[in-house]
């Protein structure tokens, strides 16, 4: 083999791997092939810009339930709080009135002052359902449920 068919053929496989790294790698819809089947030069003009975009999927904070009392009752009847046994429990209770309110089952209680609000966090490490109520006025204005 002469110095010229070894030249050639060193010259050949290097087209077929520069060939075989553009088929692998893929195309993305703007490579130009020449007569020959191999990629055409492209060129780049300084004001083309490629931007990569991601979608981040931000945490959305729950919404935390609000018992209202008004006149000293539940606006709307007794609210249902419904939760899984080992969630944070979370609600506010907004009054018109002052009173205690109480968490039975939990024996949480906190005051309410008349025409501000109160909110309950806890965490729910016993399931069933619990009334939550005006204590002084024995008056019940939601009805806690804690699923297992």
């Amino acid at each position: 083999m002469t110095r010229t068919q070894r030249l050639a053929l060193i010259v050949a496989a290097a087209a077929l791997l520069v060939g075989g790294f553009f088929v692998a790698k893929g195309s993305d819809g703007d490579t130009t092939t020449t007569a020959a089947g191999g990629p055409a030069a492209t060129a780049v003009t300084p004001d083309t810009t490629t931007t990569a975009t991601a979608t981040v999927k931000t945490p959305t904070t729950p919404t935390t339930p609000v018992v209202v009392v008004r006149d000293g009752k539940p606006a709307g009847g007794v609210k249902k709080l419904n939760f899984a046994k080992g969630d944070e429990i979370r609600f506010t209770v907004t009054s018109d009135v002052s009173d205690e309110v109480h968490v039975h089952g939990y024996d949480i209680m906190k005051n309410v002052t008349a025409g501000k609000s109160v909110t309950f966090a806890f965490k729910g490490d016993i399931d069933g359902i619990f009334e939550v109520e005006l204590e002084g006025a024995g008056v019940q204005i939601a009805s806690l449920k804690v699923s297992p």
